[in-house]
């Protein structure tokens, strides 16, 4: 006798309150359970774990959560666990065989942390070691979203030290000359820095190793500014490489020259697995102007500048020093509301099916790039990413004609042939005939002139470049132009003409013509914009 189809245990994720000193961040929003919830998992969250990002516990119970008193229990119930912050040695101890954590581990810079892990016979996702090249992965992106919010952040804190507007004015009592800020790596943090500091009125400068973000740097009202070294300085993963020493060189020379003209500098530049290069030397901050000031988004690896305190906001040579190590955690709220989509973005692959069970599917590129232990052992790093397969040797692809380019919008085509030719027309010939020989003699003059304006509006807008409008365009213009010149023609006074359309016709033709002026006026003007955009 067989049995019935067994039903899985929809497992049960366990959301703690972060205990990192300063920490305000929660691995879930209430939103985000609802969804949870949905796909099955059950969810429990750690009384207080929302607090400080300005969730309370009734929020979390409202959601469908259950709320438990203390960490102890959260541990023991849990299946799988989100966090922020990497655990401690406490957290570790309380996890059960079995368990699947998902946080930022930085396994490069945690080697301890890994084997002590392992022993627990868990399995570990690393937030951070998600493989960012592959398109779809961008949705679990958690570094991405944290980088975004520090950007911002890290201007806010700049501003907050600074003694001046960023934005230049002139009143009564005075001219007030804009903030001068130099930003330091264009990554996705640089970037965020970089219209921000935009938006509130300062002149920004941005410098990245990688020559392909300097359009994106001016996209967001920023001027790149060029090491005089040509090296290509694009790593893997979407960071930056080492460069070499002669590029450091010229590049140290350049944060110099910066340093002496700017007010502000924000340095985000990071390199994964190592230590923060050291872009700001004490010598620079001694020639910076009095009051100026210098954030430091890469403190928590050490920092780029070598004065930096992990940490701390400190005065030194007359230049304030932010080295705050919790910039998205300073704003809590938004960023715990991105990493809890991340997280279930992550949850939706984990469980395709639905059913609450997670599935860490190995097989997955992006599943096996976060997947630092599985079940106990250490699989980190993961392997290297399939390529795809090489095409055959160009010597022996057989060669391909190519087609002549269509003058207009139109495909390239051949010319048609005469037999085809001489079909259409006598079908085009059958057609008049028999309009002529039943329709009314007013009625084939408006049919005459219907036609040669079809016939002109296609030779005329199909004819013309793509590059000049587009072709949704091309298609309202045709029919405006096909519209206008019937309009015309209803319009326009002929000598002896017999059975001229009334006065209300001319009327609705003038009418015509005023609002096919409109549309092509309009979208020849829509045009001009279009095509400014990608005038350099």
């Amino acid at each position: 006798m067989q049995s019935g189809p067994s039903t899985a245990v929809p497992q049960r994720i366990g959301v703690p309150r972060e205990i990192f000193p300063g920490e305000k961040r929660v691995a879930t929003v209430p939103e985000a359970v609802q969804k949870l919830i949905k796909l099955g998992f059950a969810v429990s969250v750690e009384s207080g774990a929302g607090v400080l990002a300005n969730f309370d516990d009734e929020s979390f119970r409202d959601a469908g959560a259950d709320v438990l008193p203390d960490a102890v229990s959260l541990w023991a119930q849990a299946d799988i666990v989100f966090k922020v912050r990497a655990p401690t040695s406490d957290e570790i101890a309380m996890m059960r065989p079995g368990t699947t954590l998902v946080s930022f581990i930085w396994p490069a810079q945690n080697p301890e942390m890994l084997q002590q892990l392992a022993a627990r016979q868990v399995t570990v996702l690393a937030i951070d070691a998600l493989p960012r090249t592959l398109s779809r992965a961008q949705k679990m992106d958690a570094l991405t979203s944290m980088a975004g919010v520090s950007g911002y952040r890290a201007v806010i804190e700049a501003a907050n030290a600074f003694g001046r507007f960023f934005n230049g004015q002139i009143t009564a009592a005075g001219k007030v000359p804009p903030a001068k800020v130099f930003i330091a790596g264009a990554g996705v943090a640089g970037l965020s820095a970089i219209g921000t500091a935009a938006n509130l009125g300062a002149i920004v400068r941005a410098n990245d190793t990688r020559a392909e973000v300097a359009d994106q740097v001016v996209s967001l009202g920023g001027e790149f500014v060029k090491v005089d070294y040509e090296e290509e300085g694009s790593g893997g993963g979407g960071y930056a490489k080492v460069m070499s020493e002669g590029f450091q060189q010229a590049q140290r020379d350049m944060y110099a020259k910066q340093a002496k003209e700017v007010d502000i500098i924000i340095t985000t530049a990071l390199i994964p697995g190592k230590p923060a290069p050291k872009l700001i030397t004490a010598e620079m901050v001694r020639s910076m102007k009095p009051g100026s000031v210098i954030v430091d988004m890469a403190a928590e690896q050490g920092g780029n500048c070598e004065l930096t305190e992990p940490g701390q906001a400190v005065v030194k040579h007359g230049v304030t020093i932010v080295g705050y190590t919790d910039l998205a955690s300073r704003l809590a709220k938004q960023s715990s509301t991105l990493y809890a989509t991340n997280l279930f973005r992550l949850a939706e692959e984990l469980c395709k099916t639905k059913d609450g069970v997670a599935n860490v599917n190995m097989e997955d590129d992006a599943i096996r790039g976060l997947t630092v232990i599985k079940d106990g052992q250490i699989t980190w790093p993961a392997p290297a990413s399939k390529l795809p397969a090489a095409p055959a040797a160009a010597a022996k692809a057989t060669p391909v004609a190519v087609k002549k380019p269509a003058h207009g919008h139109g495909a390239a085509s051949e010319p048609m042939s005469a037999k085809s030719l001489a079909i259409l027309m006598a079908v085009a010939a059958l057609l008049f005939w028999v309009i002529g020989s039943y329709a009314p003699p007013a009625f084939l003059g408006h049919f005459t002139v219907f036609v040669l304006a079809c016939f002109v509006g296609y030779m005329v807008v199909w004819n013309v470049k793509p590059a000049l409008h587009t072709p949704l365009m091309s298609v309202t213009n045709a029919i405006s132009s096909i519209i206008a010149i019937g309009a015309l023609v209803q319009v326009s006074p002929v000598a002896g003409a017999v059975g001229r359309p009334d006065s209300l016709i001319t009327w609705l033709a003038a009418a015509a013509i005023v609002l096919t002026a409109i549309n092509m006026f309009g979208g020849f003007a829509v045009t001009q914009r279009m095509l400014a955009m990608f005038r350099k």
